[in-house]
């Protein structure tokens, strides 16, 4: 049988049945209703899909629609319905989706697409006539993830069923998840660590439960959830474990706390060690989710106050490489390069530059230059220092700070603009961009509102300075040695 997503959810399903799978507030599934709505979207379903994209509120709906294309064989590109529709235009475009399944609320946000528009908010739990047969294969892509790219264009990440499957089983290896517990479903759906509530939990015979976005509103009201729900297992920015950390408590009925999408301080989880198992984790989107595991403890911290991201998963390797593609041993500082099952297909559409970050060995192994900085402890672990290029972590997102510049470029009134980032007294990362006017009348908010067509919110840069020129160096390039810097304080 191929190693598929949706085989994994099917026996799940059958030894899951009446177990609970997804839980709200108003409503449970259990697994065999789960598989019922999953068989009652993909009948509706045209033959030979190929790419679908979701533009969903979170609910039971939107994760039976992300199973039903899996089940067909066909791919899904997730976008949250608040995205810029210029963003979400640009990703389903070159995804080249054959439609989008989503709901009449978000209909003006996809008007213009040559596309049909499936409405599953009204899906009831009917038992479908003909069940749709699994016709995925273990190479077929299972979603393609957008990150933010140096040319200007967010770039498509495509991940395989395999690779999915792949970190099923490193996250069961780790973690040993039972049919006791319960994930919480708190990230937006274009983040691997959608990918990780979603599946590892499912496929596992876990249920997930999705809170509603009263609940998410403050970090009271989720923790009320959490306890409500007897939720075990929660998956995390670490800027969510920051905010836990300064409650006189949080639920007993966690476990397991994973934070992942940026460094991992230990200001951060000071009053939470001991409280629940906390692990810091590494993987960019392009080796699928997670590449390496650390479990924290009090005396693990390194001297810079960050946490190590430890150790490759199951049946991935972690190699740190000079610029020539030797492996450099413990202690020199290199690049962190990712082998083994994880490493995905690459990205869709005419990115063949950046795909060069996509390498192959002698003897034929791909493997992701990930284009982070790292080196190897004593002990083995791996301590992450940063990015070599000028990709930036913004709130645990990617951001390649060359797209916003780029961006920026095509507002009106902007002759030229600069954007470079900085770090607060935090350590967290925040952007500046230095504007020269074509229109002494230009306005901030004019700017701001044309970046919000086509940028998420944290891809904005925090502060805009108007300069009479842009500082050059010897070689004509902007001198940033030369440019005035904003100093901002914390805010943990």
């Amino acid at each position: 049988m191929e190693k598929t997503i949706y085989a994994m959810f099917e026996n799940a399903v059958a030894k899951y049945t009446n177990k609970t799978a997804i839980i709200e507030n108003d409503r449970t599934l259990t697994f065999g209703q789960l598989s019922e709505l999953v068989d009652l979207i993909a009948g509706s379903f045209p033959e030979k899909i190929t790419s679908i994209g979701i533009v969903m509120s979170h609910c039971a709906e939107m994760i039976a629609a992300i199973l039903a294309v899996l089940k067909c064989g066909a791919r899904y590109i997730p976008a949250e319905p608040n995205f810029p529709t210029g963003r979400i235009q640009y990703m389903m475009k070159e995804a080249n989706v054959d439609f989008i399944l989503t709901e009449k609320a978000f209909d003006h946000k996809l008007k213009g697409f040559d596309t049909n528009i499936f409405d599953c908010s009204i899906c009831g739990l009917e038992t479908p006539t003909v069940k749709t047969v699994n016709t995925a294969k273990e190479n077929s892509p299972a979603y393609v993830l957008y990150t933010s790219g140096t040319t200007g264009k967010p770039k498509g990440v495509c991940v395989t069923n395999g690779n999915v499957c792949h970190y099923v089983e490193a996250f069961t290896n780790e973690f040993c998840p039972t049919e006791k517990d319960i994930m919480l479903q708190y990230s937006v759906c274009s983040f691997d660590i959608f990918v990780e509530e979603v599946f590892t939990s499912l496929l596992n015979g876990v249920a997930l439960a999705i809170p509603s976005d009263e609940d998410k509103q403050g970090i009271r009201s989720l923790m009320a959830f959490v306890e409500k729900h007897k939720i075990t297992m929660l998956s995390g920015f670490p800027y969510l474990l920051a905010e836990m950390n300064h409650l006189p408590e949080i639920p007993s009925c966690l476990r397991l706390l994973i934070s992942g999408g940026d460094v991992l301080r230990s200001a951060y989880i000071s009053n939470l060690l001991g409280k629940a198992e906390i692990y810091n984790t590494y993987g960019p989107s392009e080796t699928t989710v997670c590449a390496s595991y650390f479990r924290c403890t009090a005396d693990s911290v390194l001297s810079d106050g960050t946490y190590p991201i430890g150790t490759a998963v199951k049946n991935t390797r972690i190699k740190i490489l000079d610029k020539y593609g030797k492996e450099l041993p413990h202690g020199e500082t290199g690049e962190i390069c990712i082998y083994g099952n994880g490493v995905s297909l690459g990205y869709i559409g005419d990115h063949a530059e950046e795909n060069k970050a996509f390498a192959t060995t002698d003897s034929g192994e791909r493997y992701y230059r990930s284009g982070d900085l790292g080196y190897i402890l004593p002990d083995g672990n791996i301590a992450f220092l940063h990015r070599k290029d000028n990709q930036i972590m913004i709130l645990g997102k990617r951001v390649e700070v060359a797209e916003v510049e780029a961006r920026l470029y095509q507002c009106n009134g902007v002759e030229q603009a600069v954007v470079r980032a900085f770090i607060d007294e935090d350590g967290l990362s925040f952007m500046t961009a230095y504007i020269v006017p074509s229109d002494n009348n230009v306005k901030v908010s004019q700017i701001r509102k044309e970046l919000a067509e086509h940028l998420t919110a944290f891809m904005i840069p925090e502060f805009m300075i108007k300069m009479p020129s842009i500082p050059l160096n010897s070689n004509g390039k902007p001198d940033t040695a030369k440019l005035p810097v904003v100093m901002k304080a914390g805010a943990l």
